[in-house]
């Protein structure tokens, strides 16, 4: 997994929300995904909902990404597990991709596995929605 050196920013409910979500799939079918989103949360700059730049990724953040290699660009909403539903475009924290965008800001690039054994070039276009930049601090 390349960070190329990169900052990520979460917050410090967002943490507590993901440390128990890394609990609870810890285990089982999903302990490899839970593995890697730990990995990334033990490198972030922990921060109050209020002091979270708007174009940081947090959970319940709409995202535009674009796949450095294609070109192509997505619009999702990182959600909780429980709440993903790849027909609306809400991605899980757990999927390869929602744990390779946490914490990102907009203009910052990853290289991030995803299942087959290859690795995608992701990169933040923008952050269209963030929960604390509009004052959303219960979601």
């Amino acid at each position: 997994m390349t960070t190329q050196e990169r900052r990520i920013i979460v917050t410090e409910t967002d943490l507590d929300r993901l440390q128990r979500v890394i609990e609870v799939h810890g285990a089982g079918r999903n302990a490899e995904l839970a593995e890697m989103l730990e990995q990334e949360l033990a490198r972030a700059e922990v921060r109050s909902s209020h002091d979270v730049p708007p174009g940081v990724v947090t959970m319940n953040s709409t995202v535009i990404y674009e796949d450095v290699e294609t070109g192509q660009r997505r619009q999702v909403t990182l959600c909780y597990p429980q709440d993903a539903s790849s027909d609306e475009g809400r991605i899980s924290v757990l999927a390869p991709i929602g744990s390779a965008l946490i914490g990102l800001s907009e203009g910052q690039a990853i290289e991030w596995p995803v299942p087959g054994g290859r690795t995608r070039h992701l990169r933040i276009v923008a952050v269209p929605y963030q929960p604390e930049a509009a004052g959303h601090f219960h979601l």
